[in-house]
């Protein structure tokens, strides 16, 4: 079979003819895969920088991906940890780790949407005590994943849903997409913090895709202008594009009620996640998110690996049928 295989950590995948994988346990079946979304947490496989990296090679990459089950079935699923991935033409699930999807539903919009969305869904449905009327603030919320969080924290009930990023273009368009409140991190950190106090001093909940030194400044900006600091605030840590760590000053979980948490791989039970995908796959179908998809041949990987990428799109690579 043809597939995007990674020989080296320091280089981008190439498209080559790779051993077809079989099946070897009870649950597991070959699918034809159709749609594989080249996110972020994929880039940092492929990298080796991801933290359930095993630095195994070759590596296919992939987590994820729309397909055909052996019944002609078309099937969304998610892969466990394993270094033959989505981007082939071929690849081994695990049932149990899929969702059937309508005949009728878009396999790159499905691929396209289901993981930028499933952090913020998953995030707000299983990792904390969510309840609609709450405000939230997205930290980073110009990218994909920013994008789907800001519609799906509206969608979920939130009172008030609060944008923050630099792109100024994304930003001017996300109240089309149920963001209440824009607040620009471009330019000096100071003025830029001033205007996340002002504007999110008394938000519930936080979803932060920056981490770094933003995410410090952040929450120093908005536990100064907070009017009672004894009312709860929650600070989900989903990504890390502006640093892994953050030097946050002690005083400021004893100062206020300020809890920090994370959603990701491994803070989130396998069984949870997987409840969840019928839901999320449901409305993602209906159309229910506006989701911005561009389908790239796989045999074009190697190029678009290293392309620009635009901030609020998502690439998927679609195997040759």
């Amino acid at each position: 079979m043809h597939a995007a295989v990674v020989r080296s950590f320091s280089a981008p995948p190439r498209y080559e003819t790779f051993d077809t994988p079989q099946p070897s346990g009870d649950h597991q079946v070959m699918v034809r895969v159709l749609a594989a979304g080249l996110h972020p947490r994929v880039r940092s496989q492929a990298g080796n920088s991801h933290y359930t990296s095993t630095g195994d090679l070759p590596l296919i990459p992939g987590i994820d991906g729309v397909g055909r089950l052996p019944g002609g079935q078309l099937a969304y699923f998610v892969l466990p940890d394993t270094t033959i991935g989505t981007m082939a033409e071929q690849t081994i699930i695990d049932v149990r780790r899929s969702v059937e999807l309508p005949g009728d539903a878009d396999p790159v919009l499905i691929a396209a949407a289901m993981n930028p969305a499933m952090s913020s869904w998953i995030a707000l449905r299983r990792r904390i005590s969510f309840r609609p009327g709450q405000k939230i603030m997205i930290l980073g919320a110009t990218g994909s994943a920013g994008q789907m969080a800001v519609q799906i924290a509206r969608y979920l009930g939130a009172s008030q849903v609060i944008a923050a990023g630099r792109d100024q273009r994304r930003l001017d368009q996300l109240p089309a997409l149920g963001a209440d409140v824009i607040i620009s991190l471009a330019g000096d950190p100071g003025p830029a913090n001033a205007r996340l106090g002002a504007a999110a001093a008394d938000a519930d909940v936080v979803i932060d895709y920056l981490w770094g030194q933003p995410a410090a400044d952040a929450i120093t900006a908005l536990l100064t202008r907070r009017p009672d600091r004894s009312v709860a605030l929650t600070w989900i840590q989903i990504g890390a594009v502006a640093g892994r760590t953050a030097p946050l000053e002690s005083a400021a979980l004893r100062s206020a009620n300020l809890t920090v948490t994370g959603s990701g791989q491994g803070s989130v039970s396998t069984a949870d996640i997987l409840a969840e995908l019928p839901a999320l796959a449901r409305e993602i179908t209906a159309g229910t998110f506006t989701v911005h998809a561009r389908a790239v041949p796989l045999s074009q990987v190697e190029t678009i690996w290293t392309a620009p990428a635009d901030p609020g799109e998502r690439i998927v690579l679609t195997p040759a049928s």
